[in-house]
């Protein structure tokens, strides 16, 4: 019987040192890019988008080589997981709508949410479909030329 992967104390070593370098490059980007003038939360955009895409393709090339291996969930919840868990920031977005709500800036408030959540799905679904033609192009790739279509 194998241990359950929240109980396993590697795996949750994995989740965390990923989750710490995902936090890193989010602080790194969150200083780099910071609020705009109109109050914007333009960091917390970029990182919720991005990470919403790369999560999208990460799931979707881990999807695409098969049953998962041992290897496939170090992948999985150490880049997944801790890596783009750590990165995005929906508690942020959070906060920052109240924010922008406590200082009258409901339209702005209600855009910023609406937007991060929809185009988040758009993104994440983007990757999807990113990873998906990678692997059809690298199938195609790699097939003989005597193999059938």
């Amino acid at each position: 019987m194998t241990r359950s992967p929240h109980l396993d104390p590697r795996l949750v070593a994995v989740v965390a040192v990923g989750g710490a370098v995902g936090t890193a490059a989010r602080w790194t980007l969150t200083q780099t890019v910071g609020t705009a003038p109109s109050g914007w939360p333009t960091a917390t955009f970029v990182e919720n988008l991005l990470g919403s895409f790369l999560l999208g393709a990460l799931l979707e090339a881990l999807l695409r080589r098969g049953e998962e291996s041992g290897r496939g969930t170090v992948v999985r919840l150490g880049a997944g997981t801790g890596v783009l868990g750590g990165f995005t920031t929906f508690s942020s977005l959070a906060i920052e709508m109240e924010r922008l709500l406590a200082a009258g800036q409901v339209t702005l408030a209600l855009v910023y949410g609406a937007l991060s959540v929809v185009l988040g799905l758009l993104a994440c679904v983007a990757g999807v479909a990113l990873a998906a033609r990678h692997h059809r192009w690298r199938h195609e790739r790699l097939r003989l030329p005597d193999e059938a279509p």
